[in-house]
């Protein structure tokens, strides 16, 4: 059956609070019965002590004895549950407790056995005695014989502490437990909260609603974690929603133009408006081939951001590949009137997929000649470290503002809104250009200000 968090939460806090005054009054009643059993028994062995002590200070020369102070600590010694008999050398009779008062003598033994039966059920005494010798100058002068319950015993001030103990381990696990469930239901209400707006916002976001968000704060970090990822979400299904309008809108963009041409065209031909010729249908078949490239184009995405493309990988020299490249580009950059600086390191041997880093290297160096001004600098550097390339195409064109910077790498995205088909392609170039790069386990960053120029960085791994 499915609990709340609350629920499970404000238990779990009782269960706890129970089982820790549970285990708590187990061991400290073991430890301390034994050290109170250990005290009864050292407090008896002084009281024995302290009682042949004071006999042997009853005795005087002459062999005369105070009866009175014997039978005074006697009595005494009665009242604490000791039984004492005090004999001479010659074996007489100074005091017997048995003597003064047997009765109260077998009900003193009579009531520690049944104390000791109500704290054990399985207690097993019986009545013991201790034989002490009495010197005088170091000369024996008689005996005293102590009687106890043994092997220890509990009076009944011992037994009212014991149990006064337990009622207060009994109370101690009560308090816990009303304690435990008072802050578990505060506790599981304040971590609830959270996850139950982490739940609802969920549910809204998975409704379509991405504008929504979670504006509380926990100060538990599992949580904050999870409030933030949530959040994140929805700011990115967010900017993937807009991204997909913008696509939508783009390729729609990009198909009207040339179908609205055609159609005009063909349209005023088959009125006769116009006539055939040559130079009309030049124009209509123009607008195909463009059709055509931006079908290509989408082809061509598909295939690089399908999981399972395919490298053909070779061992080739990178710097060969940039200096081949811009031989290629050398008409464009010198009518532009661009200065082309090149620095490549010798020998940068990579193992990976020719044809493919070639078309990264193209898709860098065209967009940077398209987007640097007539009389700009590019400049291209390949330097090898230990376990990878870097690949750095630097310019000094129009840049790029720093809010389109994150969107560069999406399909269709251009930070120019004004370009057109003609002049800022379809916006794939630096999607498949990303797509390559990461197959090949690497990584590639830009950065960029407005007015001021762009630089790509490339990082690959040598061996993948």
């Amino acid at each position: 059956m499915e609990k709340s968090l609350r629920r499970k939460l404000t238990l779990s806090h009782v269960f706890v609070a129970v089982v820790c005054a549970l285990l708590i009054s187990i061991v400290a009643n073991i430890f301390l019965e034994k050290q109170f059993k250990n005290y009864v028994i050292n407090v008896r062995e002084r009281k024995s002590e302290d009682i042949v002590y004071s006999i042997s200070h009853q005795y005087s020369m002459d062999d005369k004895w105070n009866y009175y102070r014997v039978e005074s600590i006697g009595i005494d010694a009665l009242e604490n549950g000791l039984i004492i008999n005090v004999h001479d050398m010659n074996g007489k009779v100074i005091w017997d407790a048995n003597i003064y008062n047997n009765g109260k003598c077998e009900d003193i033994i009579a009531h520690m056995s049944q104390n000791m039966m109500k704290r054990y059920s399985d207690w097993k005494g019986k009545y013991i005695e201790n034989k002490y010798d009495i010197e005088y100058d170091s000369k024996k002068v008689g005996s005293v014989t102590i009687g106890y319950y043994g092997p220890f015993y509990y009076n009944d001030n011992d037994m009212i502490f014991l149990n006064t103990l337990n009622k207060i381990f009994g109370i101690v696990g009560i308090v816990s437990m009303f304690m435990a469930l008072i802050l578990g239901i505060l506790m599981a209400g304040r971590m609830s909260k959270p996850i139950s707006r982490v739940i609802e916002t969920s549910e809204n976001i998975s409704n379509g609603n991405y504008n929504e968000r979670i504006s509380e704060k926990s100060d538990i970090i599992e949580i904050n974690r999870l409030i933030s990822t949530i959040n994140n979400l929805a700011q990115r299904l967010q900017e993937h929603e807009a991204m997909q309008k913008r696509l939508t809108a783009d390729v729609s963009h990009e198909l009207r133009t040339p179908l609205t041409t055609l159609q005009s065209h063909i349209e005023a031909i088959l009125d006769g408006i116009w006539e055939p010729t040559q130079e009309r249908m030049k124009s209509c078949h123009e607008e195909i081939l463009r059709i055509n490239r931006l079908v290509k184009d989408l082809e061509k995405l598909s295939i690089y951001e399908n999981e399972n493309l395919t490298l053909n990988k070779s061992n080739f020299d990178i710097s060969d590949v940039i200096k081949n490249i811009v031989l290629n580009f050398e008409s464009e950059y010198i009518n532009k009137n661009i200065i082309m600086k090149i620095e490549c390191d010798e020998n940068q041997m990579i193992f990976g997929d020719k044809d493919k880093i070639s078309q990264v290297c193209v898709n860098l160096i065209s967009n940077a000649l398209k987007y640097t001004v007539t009389g700009g600098k590019v400049e291209i550097s390949v330097k090898g470290e230990l376990d990878y390339i870097e690949l750095s195409i630097k310019d000094n064109g129009i840049g790029i503002a720093k809010e389109d910077l994150p969107y560069i790498f999406e399909r269709f995205y251009r930070a120019d809104k004004s370009r057109n088909r003609l002049t800022g392609g379809a916006g794939i170039g630096l999607t498949i250009t990303k797509t390559i790069v990461e197959a090949h386990k690497g990584k590639i960053f830009v950065n960029s200000k407005l007015g001021e120029g762009t630089q790509f960085s490339v990082f690959l791994p040598k061996n993948i």
